[in-house]
């Protein structure tokens, strides 16, 4: 007995049931992504409180102040002070104290508050979108029992926060789709215009960018706020929310999506009914004198085509880097360093992104269901992806320049290794890349009929001709169509009966035409793996525009830069300070001497802006070992002059990074806190 060999079609089936099970090792691998990204850290960062954290006074603060790293937004309920039995006792009025580059907002205390330990509770919203929360204690006179329980959870977090991030990836990759799959349309497939598959997925990435666009306008609500689903009906919510700038981005962007969807309508409308038209013999015709070269795409179109796809091209051009804006606008492109280099260098980051990785998206659907793309297209695709990359490269290096400042972040903070782990994976991206463009070369070496179908070993043009059976026409773009209708039976469920058989035949035909060509199909394999690991690469970047910046980062936890001390030399450091009262700007030029573990001179000189000694009405400094949780251990200098005040004897117990927080008070009512991290021993 003769073993019989598997049909083309019987392996294609067995390849097709693998991609339900590669579709669950990825959604696999994008919830463990997004449960640990969850909840998200943002830009802004708490720098400085008065009083600090666990700091003890010695009498009950006018106010409580906060002071962050970027510019947040805040409202009445955002700051709260609770006394040791959780009673609430600041004003309820925030004060907004910014000022130039100084970040601060705080709360009036009620007077005549007892001894004990008090709780500050704050929720903010940072200016790339991101909610931000956190709490700490002071106490007064000296530390108590509090029934207070600090919140655990951050903003942002929870079942509301995972919707939320679920919502952004799906916005991330419709516009991926959308964009790329236009681009690859226009600048590399004129006539995929007309095929259908092509059109469904452009159509769907626009339905699902905006889905996701009013999911996380609906839920920016709780978000941000409560945390509960119920919240996402608040009308008032919504209300505040669309005058936020988050919400400003999100009503932008559903407008450019309306945009979108004329842009799509002309696409998939007159542009498709006019490239069909052209058809492949014409467009291919006066290229008959050179055997074997592609010449559909190159062959010039009518004036009316060519001038309706430039206006398509400046059009979604436009269009889409409006979209793109959405985002550069609203999250960590807008705030931090040189916001004018960053936002523009964002959107061509977003542009390049979505012209490689969704035209990639775009050429796996037509080499899946279209039999017969043209190698031009493939050979065009090569080469703006190649540009694609250069763009997403020169802006790749300034935003992690920009979101690091350091080498350190690079491997000591969530950002850094997360970008680590995006590198690492384009870099895997452009290895397979490189099998593509290989598969791409053969190809273009590989003599084609008129179909845009290689003549492979063993299958002669007759012999596509005899599998696309009798009675069929084979068309440029691969889709067989009927030259005379077959009689419909009176019998209607025997009419659906042949319906099936005549549509199963036909998805065979195709099948067939399609495996006859292994260049083809090698090209359509390695294109797959591009797309499963730009999958994951899009939930890699989706959960890195929602974590912290190494530079934050850095900055949060040294409260500044970090002076080194050498032995048997003095630690001098400057701090400006800024109280926000009248007259309340100056700087704090302190002196430690030496500098090391055990004995020190202290000396404090206090100067206004204008040079000149301050002589403030009170200063105090502690000395804190966090990494030995020693500390905070307080001093009062005495004052030797005006500006001037000095302490002997100031024990440093141990050698580590110690920091100073400084007190200052101007006026009974205006004082501030500001530190410093230095290193002893």
């Amino acid at each position: 007995m003769t073993a019989t060999a598997p049909a083309p079609s019987t392996a294609h089936a067995r390849a097709a049931a693998l991609l339900p099970r590669l579709a669950l090792v990825l959604a696999a691998l994008l919830a463990t992504l997004f449960t640990a990204a969850s909840p998200a850290t943002a830009h802004a960062a708490l720098t400085a409180s008065d009083p600090a954290d666990g700091a003890v006074v010695a009498t009950a603060p006018a106010q409580v102040t906060l002071s962050f790293s970027e510019q947040v937004a805040m409202g009445d309920d955002s700051l709260r002070v609770l006394d040791p039995q959780g009673r609430r006792v600041d004003t309820g009025e925030l004060r907004d104290m910014c000022s130039g580059n100084t970040v601060r907002y705080g709360t009036a205390l009620h007077t005549g508050l007892p001894n004990g330990t008090y709780t500050v509770a704050w929720q903010a919203v940072s200016a790339d979108s991101h909610p931000i929360s956190g709490a700490l204690t002071f106490s007064i006179g000296a530390p108590s029992a509090t029934d207070v329980t600090l919140p655990t959870a951050q903003a942002g977090g929870g079942p509301v926060g995972i919707a939320y991030g679920i919502a952004r990836y799906a916005a991330y990759a419709g516009f991926t789709v959308l964009v790329g799959g236009a681009a690859f349309i226009l600048l590399c497939w004129r006539r995929g215009a007309a095929e259908r598959p092509l059109q469904k997925l452009v159509v769907r990435a626009w339905v699902t960018l905006t889905a996701a666009t009013l999911a996380m306008l609906v839920l920016r609500t709780p978000y941000t706020g409560s945390g509960d689903f119920s919240d996402a009906f608040d009308l008032d919510g919504l209300r505040a929310v669309l005058e936020t700038k988050a919400g400003a981005s999100l009503v932008s962007r559903l407008l450019l999506l309306g945009a979108a969807a004329l842009f799509l309508a002309v696409l998939f409308g007159v542009y498709a009914r006019r490239v069909a038209d052209i058809g492949p013999d014409e467009a291919g015709r006066g290229g008959e004198e050179t055997a074997g070269a592609d010449r559909a795409d190159e062959a010039e179109m009518p004036d009316d085509t060519s001038d309706l796809t430039f206006g398509l091209a400046i059009g979604g051009a436009v269009v889409s880097g409006g979209i793109a804006a959405t985002w550069a606008l609203s999250e960590h492109a807008s705030t931090g360093i040189q916001p004018g280099i960053a936002m523009p260098a964002d959107i061509l980051h977003l542009m390049a992104v979505a012209t490689w990785l969704g035209g990639l998206a775009a050429l796996l659907v037509a080499l899946h269901k279209v039999p017969g793309i043209e190698r031009a297209a493939v050979r065009s695709f090569s080469k703006v992806a190649f540009v694609s990359v250069l763009v997403l490269a020169v802006t790749g290096v300034y935003q992690a320049w920009r979101q690091l400042g350091s080498w350190s972040a690079l491997t000591g903070t969530d950002y850094g290794q997360l970008l680590l782990l995006k590198v690492g994976l384009v870099a895997v991206l452009l290895g397979i890349a490189y099998v593509s463009r290989r598969w791409t070369a053969r190809l273009a070496d590989t003599p084609a009929d008129s179909t845009g179908v290689s003549v492979a070993a063993g299958h002669t043009s007759d012999d596509v001709s005899r599998e696309t059976g009798p009675g069929t026409v084979s068309e440029g773009s691969g889709v067989s169509r009927e030259t005379e209708p077959a009689p419909v039976p009176a019998d209607p469920e025997r009419a659906a009966q042949l319906a099936r058989q005549r549509a199963a035949r036909e998805s065979a035909r195709e099948k067939r035409v399609r495996d006859a060509d292994p260049d083809r199909a090698g090209l359509r394999r390695s294109v797959l793996a591009e797309a499963a690991i730009a999958v994951i690469l899009l939930a890699v970047t989706t959960v890195l525009t929602s974590t912290e910046p190494g530079r934050t980062v850095e900055k949060e936890t040294g409260r500044g830069s970090t002076s080194t001390a050498v032995p048997d030399r003095a630690v001098k450091i400057t701090l400006p300070f800024d109280t926000g009262g009248p007259n309340g700007k100056g700087s704090v030029r302190l002196e430690l001497d030496p500098g090391r573990v055990g004995a020190n001179t202290l000396h404090l000189w206090s100067e206004s802006v204008d040079g000149t000694p301050f002589d403030l009405p009170e200063i105090k400094v502690a000395f804190t070992l966090p990494a030995k949780d020693i500390g905070p251990l307080p001093l009062v200098p005495e004052q030797a002059a005006p500006g001037h005040w000095t302490a002997s004897g100031v024990q440093l117990p141990l050698a580590g990074e110690w920091r100073i927080d400084v007190t200052v008070r101007t006026s009974d009512i205006d004082q501030t806190t500001v530190q410093k991290t230095v290193k002893i021993g």
